[in-house]
């Protein structure tokens, strides 16, 4: 792709794993807000939990997640009691029996949980929310002398599928983003986990990290293919200093720059297709026998997922919930998360309401990160003559793009295969609350 291109549409921009992206939540949604939406969801909806576990041994200097180090084990103690009293708050909010489809737990590592907490916490969500056979049960697991007790406890709490990080297996990458960690320690992890039955492993990794080139990254990626994952997500590495302070360890000169980050990007693509997986929406690849290849997707805050709830509840520090109508987001320090649990049982902190105009424009910058496509037919089906308005806009959108990021279709438009390379660049078009801020990723 053209240098020139690149660095025009380049820009920080959000992953979209919500419309409205998270910075644009405020605290005019607050805990009885929350309890409200909760006692709307009606009798037998489907829900996803989602439960943050904050805690590492020690921190990554390129990771932008909510995470501390910890070198005992009692503050993970102490902050479990706080997301087991959430837990009972929330089941007891709801108005009836609800049937909860997933659950995810990420972090952080899930997998600093001793095996005892691990069964306990699975057993209290499984009991206080009547979850009975679930369709999935993921987990983010750090294999880096990853217990096989920890292992056992986590395949007799019903894991279906164990997301492993990677980022790059290369030494010199791997010193410059403070994570040492092997092929032989990654796939030892891996082979424990099907030997218990959990078959379906992700494996993530990061491109525009530290250090890192074509060569690095073709070694990595051929090393992965070697496990035989279910699932590759290829991420691009967010460089946000301001908001993740431990990244300012990294060397900003040894950091790829936007054409560098799409050759890596399309490099990796080409190598994991020639595999034989099937790309999905911006950068998850899978298998073509996996449930993401061969169902509808869609996009939230675990990426690109098969999940169709009716809501996500979010439980832990910081984390996010998804309802009808709206998001909510929990505080992010461990203590004032925990001193709102006590106080007031849930601790909301902030979220924002959806309007209808909100609501049509996350289905269209949704259906943009999925299918790279923007049908006029399928939301004015979903939202009558009001979808309209967005029309015109992909009108004016095809009008304006001089770069040859989009064609024309019967009722809308298509990426072209530049498009895909800037897809989150074209959802800004789109998004009504965009700034043009700093505040996010690259957008390549």
């Amino acid at each position: 792709m053209n240098p020139d291109l690149i660095l025009k549409h380049a820009r920080p921009v959000p992953r979209y794993t919500s419309y409205p992206s998270a910075p644009n939540f405020s605290n005019a949604v607050g805990p009885e807000t929350y309890r409200s939406w909760l006692g709307a969801l009606p009798a037998g909806a489907r829900l996803s939990l989602y439960v943050h576990i904050p805690f590492c041994r020690e921190l990554c200097w390129y990771c932008a997640c909510t995470a501390k180090a910890v070198q005992r084990y009692d503050p993970v103690a102490q902050y479990l009691l706080s997301v087991e009293q959430e837990i009972a708050n929330i089941a007891n909010l709801l108005p009836g029996r609800v049937k909860v489809t997933q659950m995810h737990w990420g972090g952080g590592s899930p997998s600093i949980l001793c095996p005892d907490d691990i069964k306990r916490l699975s057993a209290v969500l499984r009991e206080e929310f009547s979850a009975g056979e679930l369709d999935e049960f993921a987990v983010e697991i750090d294999p880096r002398s990853l217990p096989e007790q920890t292992i056992l406890a986590f395949a007799s709490a019903g894991v279906t599928r164990v997301s492993i990080g990677v980022q790059d297996f290369d030494p010199a990458v791997q010193k410059a983003i403070n994570r040492a960690q092997t092929l032989e320690e990654t796939s030892r992890a891996i082979d424990l986990f099907r030997t218990q039955g959990v078959n379906s492993i992700n494996i993530d990794l990061v491109y525009g990290l530290p250090r890192q080139g074509q060569e690095t990254l073709e070694r990595t990626i051929e090393q992965v293919l070697l496990l035989r994952p279910d699932r590759i997500a290829i991420f691009g590495y967010a460089h946000v200093p301001a908001r993740a302070r431990h990244q300012k360890m990294i060397d900003e000169a040894s950091i790829p720059d936007a054409a560098q980050r799409v050759r890596q990007s399309q490099l990796l693509r080409r190598i994991v297709m020639g595999a034989g997986y099937k790309q999905v929406g911006i950068d998850h690849f899978a298998l073509p026998s996996d449930k993401l290849a061969t169902h509808p997707t869609r996009r939230n805050f675990q990426g690109y997922t098969t999940d169709d709830s009716d809501a996500i509840i979010g439980l832990g520090a910081s984390a996010i919930g998804q309802m009808p109508q709206g998001y909510v987001q929990n505080a992010v320090p461990v203590g004032d998360y925990a001193r709102r649990i006590a106080e007031n049982g849930l601790a909301t902190a902030r979220g924002i309401a959806l309007s209808l105009e909100d609501r049509m424009r996350a289905r269209v910058i949704e259906r943009l990160m999925c299918d790279f496509t923007f049908s006029a037919r399928a939301l004015e089906a979903e939202f009558g003559k009001a979808a309209d308005m967005l029309a015109m806009e992909a009108e004016a959108f095809l009008e304006m793009d001089q770069d040859g990021l989009a064609e024309p279709t019967r009722d809308g438009f298509r990426c072209t295969e530049r498009g895909r390379v800037l897809v989150r660049s074209i959802c800004t078009w789109f998004d009504a609350y965009w700034l043009g801020d700093s505040r996010h990723s690259l957008a390549v």
